[in-house]
């Protein structure tokens, strides 16, 4: 398989860390889409990170999507969702909410960083950053719950995908989410960014010591 995109895209990152814990092999592309477009269209002409090559050749989109397609091909003893239809479903919802959060981290870098200044509407900025932390505002109680995992206490991909979320955002719009206002999601955060699926997959190369020292450690 070939993993297509860079790790500062949480989406990215989070289908990496999940490729790392499920031992299963694959070849990083650190394509980006925008400085690398020609080659990101021979792969893959909707220019869309994360992308995954199958070994067949096949060409997935869609980190959700394409995560259920992951989850098939690994050891049922490395089971990422619970099985229990009450975790599986604060599993669900855990994940959509920090996907929600990956996506308002990431509408606020386009608005401030690519959309030119004459054409920003702060009261749509100001949207996006309410929707933000209301994401944090909801995981926060979860995280809070619980001194190991998010799920009974089991490493799952909400805690992935949580971790991921925070990485960015505090990589990106740290000035819009205050750690100090989710000190539990900053402790879940430090806990995951010391296994070695999060280690092998930085955000960028001086990543983790920041992101130690964001999360007090």
């Amino acid at each position: 398989m070939q993993l297509i995109g860079m790790l500062d895209s949480p989406y990215v990152r989070r289908v990496a860390i999940v490729l790392h814990y499920l031992d299963l092999a694959f070849e990083h592309l650190p394509l980006s889409v925008f400085r690398n477009v020609d080659e990101f269209t021979r792969i893959n002409p909707l220019i869309k990170a994360p992308t995954l090559v199958c070994d067949n050749g096949e060409v997935l989109m869609d980190s959700s999507l394409f995560l259920d397609y992951i989850y098939r091909l690994a050891d049922a003893e490395k089971r990422l969702m619970p099985a229990e239809m009450a975790d599986y479903q604060r599993a669900l919802r855990i994940i959509g909410l920090s996907l929600n959060a990956c996506d308002k981290s990431v509408q606020i870098v386009y608005e401030r960083d690519l959309r030119p200044a004459q054409k920003q509407h702060q009261p749509w900025r100001d949207r996006i950053e309410a929707q933000l932390l209301a994401a944090y505002d909801l995981l926060e109680p979860y995280a809070a719950n619980t001194a190991d995992w998010l799920i009974n206490n089991n490493f799952t991909a909400a805690d992935i995908t949580l971790c991921a979320a925070w990485a960015f955002t505090q990589h990106a719009v740290a000035d819009v989410v205050v750690v100090d206002r989710y000190p539990a999601i900053s402790r879940l955060s430090a806990r995951a960014e010391a296994r070695s699926e999060f280690l092998a997959t930085p955000l960028e190369p001086d990543w983790q010591q920041r992101l130690n020292a964001i999360n007090n450690v």
